[in-house]
Order: C-alpha cells, then structure tokens, then sequence
C-alpha cells in the first residue's frame, strides 16, 4: 500500500484517492531546495461485514520515545542510535497519526458501534491504549519496522482484558524518503489488519 505523498504546499492536507498515482508521478521528483516531501499513512479500506459487536471504543493516543513524538522520519542504526532520515516527514505527529489511522480502520471494518478520541466524550466500553516501540528504517537489515504494544482496558474497572504485541517488517530497497514511507506504510497496514481483528474478536 503506496502512502499518500502531500504537496509541500499544501501541508497537512491529502491528495484524492483518484489523483493519487498522477500526483505521485508529478511530485516525485519534488523536495528540493531543502523542502521536504510530506508524507501521509493510509488506513485499511471498509469491509463492513454482518455481525457486529455492540461495544463501543475510545483509541487513545499512542505514547512512544521523544524521538516518535515528532513528524520525522526514523532511521534506526546498527548500533541502535536513531537519527531523522532527511528530505521526508509525516503529515501530522506520528502518534496522532497512527490514533487517525487505528480510529479509521477500526470504523472502516463496521463492526463496533462507535470508535472515538478520548476528548469526543462519548460513552465506552473500552480504552484502547497502546505505545510505538518502533517505527523505523532499521538500516542494518534494510527493512521498515513498526512495532506496536497494545492494550484493551475495561472502561469503569479499568481492568486489562487483552494485551497483545503487533509487529511487521518490511524489506525496503534503499533508504530514501519515498522507500522509507511506502515501507513504512506497508509495515503499519499489516499491523492494522492485525490489530482489527484483535480488537474485534477480543473480550
């Protein structure tokens, strides 16, 4: 799955889906003279299906190292050091991003009764919290790595009733802007599908 590849003049604002593979010819060669490409992750598509649950979720925002904190992308090195992979960001803080995509797909799947922010106020049966342990180019293995911890917690009891740990790797061909994010998001639509299932079967 391609990310969606903003304009640097439009920041924070996605290409239509039916534009998308022209706009990623034409803005390809985009980025120089020190602007970068603006990156965006995609959710998984609806597949609403029959029988649903009644539960209802609150997705909080993810937490993760100050480095994920930010809208740059991570290089991991062999070592284990991470530094800012140049020419290249996210469209949004990667937390706030990841909650945007987790919220989307989640209601994309038609199975709950509602998905929301922990600042929408709405009535839950439970939290789902959860933190980034990587999301990164590691460039010793040449592969995106997005590794996920998360948690579904009983609203009210604030018991744990299921935690799990999703990862996906992904092989990138060269560590550049476009590779890192298609990998990225590649890596992280695994994770999705992963993670809905989960949330969907699990009690």
């Amino acid at each position: 799955m391609t990310p969606f590849l903003l304009s640097p003049a439009l920041p924070g604002r996605g290409l239509r889906a039916g534009a998308l593979l022209a706009s990623l010819a034409l803005l390809g060669g985009c980025g120089g003279g020190g602007t970068p490409l603006t990156f965006d992750l995609a959710a998984l598509p609806g597949q609403p299906r029959a029988g649903g649950t009644a539960r209802s979720i609150v997705v909080s925002e993810p937490v993760g190292l100050q480095p994920m904190e930010a809208d740059r992308i991570i290089v991991r090195e062999p070592g284990g050091s991470l530094s800012f992979l140049g020419g290249g960001q996210w469209a949004d803080r990667l937390p706030r991003l990841i909650q945007a995509r987790v919220i989307q797909s989640l209601e994309n799947s038609g199975r709950l009764r509602s998905v929301s922010r922990p600042g929408d106020k709405v009535p839950s049966d439970y939290q789902l919290v959860s933190e980034i342990r990587e999301f990164d180019i590691n460039s010793g293995t040449g592969e995106a790595v997005v590794d996920l911890s998360a948690k579904l917690i009983a609203d009210g009891s604030g018991r744990v009733v299921n935690a799990r740990v999703f990862t996906a790797r992904v092989p990138v061909g060269k560590v550049d802007p476009q590779s890192a994010a298609t990998g990225l998001d590649a890596a992280l639509s695994q994770v999705l599908a992963d993670l809905v299932r989960w949330v969907n079967v699990g009690r």
